[in-house]
């Protein structure tokens, strides 16, 4: 039992090196944005091997880790997925998702046509593995899969903004091409497509507001 243990690798910052790294990484963070005009540039696969190993950092239930990261380059591959994401997407702007999402939607221009799938460098398609399989055939089910997944999701899109590149979170549903065409066990499922690279020079992005802290936090003092 001892050596399922080790001392905890922690070092204690000072109140003012908290307060100007808590800032500093709000600083940088806020300036991330969702980008839908990707250069061709190739980006260097060690940079993605890094951001998917901060990914794999995440705290997820029983550290079962279920989570899978395919990177895609292959234009091949590419554009396979982008023929079967847009097939999905006309059908959702065609009338499945309702006029109320589409209305929602509209602001930020978004419509059936996904030409970044086949232009950006690297797609990294994650999977979450809802079971596994052992060798006796056995399924091993994996506890609070959906949440650690995401969890590893967020760690990534960090990673990658930190990394000085860009990335779009596209979610077509369904996904499950994404299974067949990356020939993913039957464990997993689908839970998002994240494209990455360098944006063009002339990229635009919608021009949203966040949330205040007080529109999206509330507080419970100790006046004790």
């Amino acid at each position: 039992m001892k050596d399922q243990f080790k001392p905890l690798d922690y070092c204690r910052f000072s109140e003012d090196e908290m307060q100007s790294r808590a800032q500093t990484h709000y600083e940088m963070m806020k300036s991330r944005r969702t980008v839908r005009h990707f250069s061709d540039e190739a980006v260097t696969q060690s940079v993605i091997d890094n951001c998917i190993l901060t990914a794999g950092t995440a705290p997820s239930g029983a550290n079962q880790q279920p989570w899978h990261f395919s990177v895609i380059r292959d234009p091949k591959l590419k554009h396979e997925i982008r023929l079967a994401a847009e097939a999905e997407e006309r059908d959702f702007y065609a009338g499945r998702a309702g006029d109320t999402w589409l209305e929602t939607l509209a602001p930020l221009g978004t419509d059936a046509n996904k030409p970044f799938l086949d232009v950006a460098p690297v797609l990294i398609a994650i999977f979450e593995e809802k079971y596994s399989i052992d060798t006796d055939g056995n399924h091993i089910k994996n506890y609070y899969s959906k949440e650690s997944t995401g969890i590893a999701t967020g760690l990534l899109i960090t990673a990658i903004h930190n990394a000085g590149l860009v990335s779009l979170t596209h979610t077509p549903s369904p996904m499950n091409f994404l299974s067949k065409i990356l020939n993913r066990p039957e464990g997993e499922r689908p839970f998002l497509l994240l494209v990455v690279g360098y944006p063009t020079k002339d990229a635009m992005v919608p021009n949203i507001q966040k949330k205040q802290l007080d529109e999206i936090c509330s507080k419970f003092e100790d006046n004790g």
